[in-house]
């Protein structure tokens, strides 16, 4: 028995089931976010050039020094996880390597994300 239906009701569905439009919206607030974030880390760089470790340390013992910065690690990592999951889900056909470099990819991503953090603590603690 072959059931008729039109192309929009075959197509129905079969899209994102609605996780796109959350995906869309996360890189782009997080792009949003970096905006700033990287604007104050340059300046942050410009200002502490010739800069010695004791006036560094010190800079980032501030309290908004400390938290702007891991606001930019936070988001800069997550935008990283996001952008990357995009490239593989588009160009990695096979399910089972698409898996296995998205989990190579987010376990790398959150290594180098939680190091980055760490350091930042350190140097502000």
């Amino acid at each position: 028995m072959r059931i008729m239906r039109s192309a929009l009701g075959r197509a129905r569905g079969m899209g994102a089931a609605k996780s796109g439009v959350q995906h869309w919206w996360a890189q782009r607030l997080t792009a949003l976010a970096l905006l700033p974030l990287a604007l104050y880390a340059v300046l942050s760089v410009l200002l502490l050039e010739g800069a010695s470790q004791a006036e560094m340390l010190r800079y980032m013992a501030e309290p908004w020094n400390g938290v702007l910065f891991l606001a930019l690690v936070i988001a800069l990592f997550y935008h990283l996880q996001l952008g990357l999951q995009v490239v593989i889900e588009d160009y990695i056909r096979s399910e089972g390597k698409r898996l296995a470099v998205m989990l190579a990819m987010r376990a790398t991503a959150g290594f180098f994300g939680l190091l980055a953090i760490i350091s930042v603590l350190k140097l502000s603690f």
